[in-house]
């Protein structure tokens, strides 16, 4: 009798569609564009045969294209909206076949055809949950600004000694990534750069990661995730002049360096690598007029990447980077002699400030 039972549980899960043994987790992101790219196919395939479902959803069709044409792309960074009008438009192109009555041509093929076109758009939202709960998870953690990258770093950090020309270089990925002993030498400057960061972020640790440090010169770049994250302008400025003037009210000179261009030369190589749809170059360059008047007007030291940087075009050369936004080894070539200018500039301004601390950037 068990032997029975057995052998037919293993006939049933024999005759089971694949998408009830695989396992229940979410796709990768690499499944989920391949997923996506079966799915419109097989929408189209399947409207092919009845002439109805081609005319009544010729609209949805075209919506989950064209959001699969922007997540391949790239023009996009936070994809979770494109990924929930592209799974709404699925559903309903799949109860759009439902409802319609079915034809003599509407074949075993066809029929299965649908069976794997609704397994694919089951299995995209759990993609799209997964995208949820992470996003979830990452506005739940305690340490949003990432505290504890530096802390251990910071702990061994001995007080600056007497005539010691300290330099923090406070900013994202493209602080990140550079190698500073590879460009300076054994000056005494210290990387405090966080991949992905925004400035609100640099501004939540800005006192662990820069004050408590007591650098003379703070190197500040940041700004282009924020743009990629559609952040008001306002809002980067703001964070930008906390960061500047919480630091002169310590001591510290700061060196408000520019937004570097981005550009889309690379984007055959990887479209993800198609930069200017979420880095506007009219909205880079509104920050760094902005930034270049407020460093004038405080008396802060103004450090111009971006006119070294950009091509004719306003883009930046497609030699100094290899994916239209981090510099290569070329591109951080450029920046170094620039960046040691900006910090002897100020390391001179510190010279001749009194010892006591300025007020939000009142000398």
């Amino acid at each position: 009798m068990i032997r029975t039972i057995v052998l037919a549980g293993l006939a049933l899960m024999a005759a089971m569609p694949m998408a009830a043994q695989e396992a229940p987790g979410p796709p990768t992101r690499d499944e989920a564009a391949r997923l996506i790219r079966e799915t419109v196919d097989l929408m189209e395939a399947v409207a092919v045969v009845t002439p109805e479902l081609s005319r009544a959803g010729a609209p949805l069709s075209e919506n989950v294209r064209s959001a699969s044409e922007t997540l391949r792309s790239g023009a996009v960074r936070e994809h979770v909206g494109v990924i929930y009008n592209l799974l709404a438009n699925a559903r309903a192109y799949v109860q759009l076949v439902d409802a319609l009555p079915k034809s003599g041509e509407f074949s075993e093929d066809v029929r299965r055809q649908l069976s794997e076109l609704r397994y694919r758009v089951d299995r995209l939202d759990l993609y799209f949950r997964g995208l949820l709960d992470q996003r979830e998870r990452q506005l739940r953690q305690p340490d949003r600004d990432n505290l504890s990258r530096y802390r251990p770093e910071n702990e061994r950090v001995d007080p600056p000694v007497a005539g010691e020309e300290r330099v923090v270089f406070l900013g994202d990925s493209i602080t990140d990534g550079w190698e500073l002993n590879q460009y300076f030498g054994a000056k005494p400057f210290l990387n405090r750069g966080i991949s992905g960061q925004i400035t609100g972020q640099m501004l939540g640790r800005l006192q662990a990661d820069v004050i408590d440090l007591q650098p003379r010169v703070m190197v500040l770049l940041g700004g282009t995730n924020d743009l990629a994250r559609d952040i008001d302008l306002a809002a980067i400025q703001n964070n930008i002049q906390m960061i500047a003037d919480l630091a002169a009210a310590h001591g510290i000179q700061p060196v408000l360096a520019s937004i570097l261009p981005v550009s889309d030369y690379h984007a055959e190589t990887d479209p993800r690598f198609r930069r200017t749809p979420d880095r506007s170059p009219d909205d880079i360059r509104a920050i760094n007029d902005w930034m270049r008047g407020f460093a004038a007007n405080r008396r802060y030291l103004y450090l111009d990447y971006h006119a070294a940087m950009a091509d004719e075009k306003g883009y930046l050369r497609v030699d100094l980077a290899d994916d239209g936004l981090h510099p290569n080894t070329e591109g951080y070539k450029v920046m170094a002699p620039l960046a040691e200018a900006a910090i002897n500039e100020a390391l001179k301004a510190t010279q001749k400030q009194p010892k006591e601390r300025k007020r939000f950037g009142v000398f």
